[in-house]
């Protein structure tokens, strides 16, 4: 090997690893959901006074953030509650974690949730996500702290294979992520489920000023020429590449940063 291509290979592995190290780090989070019943012994209530008042404070002390809470306003097994906890890596979940076991208000206040004789919910179910290359990060989104809670839609993509899921992540990364922002989807967050049910799949939410505004964005994203051209793309329809789609209307609860 000559020393110009020497230098010229090493000039590339160096560009290489410069491009890598300015890429975003994508971030990975927790999506919990409490299912329950509408019962005399309040179910509801109570487990989102657990939530809101105890679990997120504590989790918030431990270093996770931000924390998201919501409850069901249109959505299939409802009544639920649903808790989104974001950590900017691996270790810094379990580093959380360990905190959240050693917190001592915390576990007093797990106590006495837990000790009362009438079940709080039936089920939790957990995922752990991670971001999208296009959504490095959750965003909790930009506006006063006192403006009017946002709707928020959850919207979960199960596919027949990983190779398939992984096309569907590729269509949302190169142009629809971007589709969605200049017709009035605004991203929360896009994850794809590591650890859970249903796998393969991913998840995103979106939030809207209000519902009026939900539809005015999802008809202008049909009709958008550059969202026609890439689901018309061979490869991108969604008989070839999902399986299933559920969503559900969401509304941020107390505690929640995502509002």
């Amino acid at each position: 090997m000559t020393r110009r291509k020497m230098f010229a290979m090493t000039t590339m592995s160096a560009t290489a690893l410069a491009a890598a190290d300015d890429a975003p780090r994508r971030a990975f989070f927790e999506l919990r959901s409490y299912y329950m019943r509408n019962s005399k012994s309040n179910q509801i209530k109570r487990t989102t006074d657990f939530v809101s008042g105890v679990y997120t404070p504590a989790v918030r002390r431990a270093g996770v953030g931000p924390v998201g809470i919501f409850s069901a306003v249109i959505a299939p097994e409802s009544p639920f509650l649903i808790v989104v906890s974001g950590y900017p890596s691996l270790a810094a979940m379990q580093t959380s974690m360990e905190k959240l076991a050693a917190d001592a208000d915390y576990q007093k206040g797990l106590a006495e949730f837990d000790a009362s004789p009438e079940l709080a919910y039936i089920r939790t179910e957990s995922t752990l996500l991670r971001c999208f290359g296009s959504v490095p990060a959750i965003e909790t989104g930009a506006g006063p702290a006192n403006r009017p809670a946002r709707t928020f839609e959850m919207r979960t993509y199960e596919s027949d294979t990983d190779t398939t899921l992984k096309r569907k992540i590729k269509m949302f990364d190169e142009g629809e992520v971007a589709i969605f922002r200049r017709n009035g989807l605004q991203p929360v967050f896009f994850g794809e489920a590591l650890v859970g049910p249903k796998l393969p799949r991913l998840t995103y939410m979106v939030a809207y000023e209000n519902m009026a505004a939900r539809e005015k964005a999802w008809s202008s994203f049909s009709a958008d020429s550059e969202w026609k051209k890439l689901v018309g793309t061979p490869g991108n329809s969604d008989a070839e590449i999902v399986a299933n789609i559920s969503n559900a209307i969401l509304k941020p609860v107390a505690g929640s940063d995502i509002r």
